[in-house]
């Protein structure tokens, strides 16, 4: 690992629109920790694109090669979903870290053989859940853990994106084999891991999914109602058919109302607190959010992770802390397709939809909602 007076080396591998609007601003950001020595992608001249913006000459279109080659501290990997745990596996049996975007893998089974792999390696996988890190939502927690806003009772948790047809003639989007699954895997488990982050485990879920609109395998909505181990319940809604986008976050306490309201990244303005009615003025005076104002974001994430190779210690967003949204997705999609609620304490091995989220090898084919 990287010394405290050296740069950490950091290479991507995937140099498409996430890896050049958030990857490489995070890595800038931090120019005086960090350097990028390497870029990987299939395509020679998407790859050269990226090398010339971000001024470096080592283009790859081979990931092992540019391993043995660079051997880079940190492997940023923002690749299809259906990449991820072959190319995590490489790059961990090499000995670096990785920093993988979400969804981290297709299946609770491929998340374990991540898991197997830092084992064997020493070195972490890291996964971006970039809403957890701004500072209200930091802050937000550190209020919950304290009680400070009373006992949890009521959640909304929405997604409510717009996808047109048009977004899914790129090859691997909608299929159960490349994206593993729909809105519920690929956008809203950004939402649902933050709703995570506050309320803690989940025990319960029941949902349903459809497919009304796009010519996708997999969903296009889904809604769910989750009951959490501190007895809290909460809806959660996932659309990629919703013409006026909105990411909402709504938690009610015995003594507040929590809200968020943005779509892609919120700031400190973009939370409210109502306290309930008796709440005394000094106690609220206690909410009020930090100072300077930390946008959620892949940068204010990377910070902390960095922080973390320099420590020797495992990343936030990773482990078990990074499987448990997962399985709430899974579980929703098993509850989706059987028809009946999930419990967290199922999702093992035996159980069909840990190695699939449509359960079978078949795939899943609702009838069209004409309505």
């Amino acid at each position: 690992m990287t010394r405290r007076d050296e740069r950490i080396r950091v290479a991507v591998v995937g140099t498409g629109g996430i890896a050049t609007s958030s990857h490489l601003p995070a890595v800038q950001a931090h120019g005086d920790r960090v350097e990028l020595v390497a870029a990987v992608d299939v395509d020679p001249s998407r790859v050269a694109r990226f090398c010339e913006l971000a001024g470096i000459t080592a283009g790859y279109t081979d990931l092992d090669e540019m391993l043995a080659a660079r051997q880079p501290d940190l492997v940023h990997v923002c690749t299809p979903p259906a990449e991820h745990v072959g190319q995590i596996e490489a790059v961990l049996s090499a000995g670096s870290w990785a920093w993988v975007e979400k969804p981290p893998c297709r299946t609770l089974a491929e998340f374990d053989r991540i898991t197997a792999a830092e084992q064997a390696s020493g070195a972490y996988a890291s996964v971006v859940f970039q809403h957890r890190f701004g500072s209200a939502a930091r802050h937000t927690a550190a209020l919950l853990a304290a009680g400070e806003l009373g006992r949890p009772l009521l959640a909304q948790c929405t997604t409510a994106w717009y996808r047109p047809p048009a977004y899914f003639a790129v090859p691997w989007r909608g299929s159960w084999a490349s994206e593993g699954g729909g809105p519920t895997m690929g956008h809203g488990i950004h939402q649902m891991d933050l709703l995570l982050t506050l309320l803690g485990p989940w025990e319960e879920v029941t949902a349903i999914a459809g497919r009304l609109d796009r010519d996708v395998e997999t969903e296009d909505v889904s809604l769910a109602l989750v009951r959490f181990t501190n007895g809290a319940l909460a809806s959660i809604t996932n659309s990629i058919l919703s013409p006026r986008e909105e990411s909402y976050l709504r938690i009610d306490l015995s003594d507040a109302t929590v809200e968020l309201t943005h779509l892609y990244g919120y700031r400190n303005s973009h939370w409210t607190y109502t306290a309930a009615p008796g709440v005394a003025d000094d106690r609220q005076r206690r909410w009020r959010l930090p100072e300077p104002d930390l946008p959620s974001s892949h940068t204010a994430q990377f910070s902390l992770l960095l922080a973390a190779m320099l420590a020797g210690v495992r990343p936030p967003a990773s482990g078990a802390s990074a499987r448990r949204t997962l399985e709430l997705v899974t579980a929703l999609y098993q509850s989706a397709l059987t028809g009946r609620s999930v419990r967290r304490a199922e999702l093992v091995p035996q159980n069909p939809f840990y190695h699939a989220l449509h359960g079978d090898t078949a795939g899943w084919a609702p009838a069209r909602s004409t309505a």
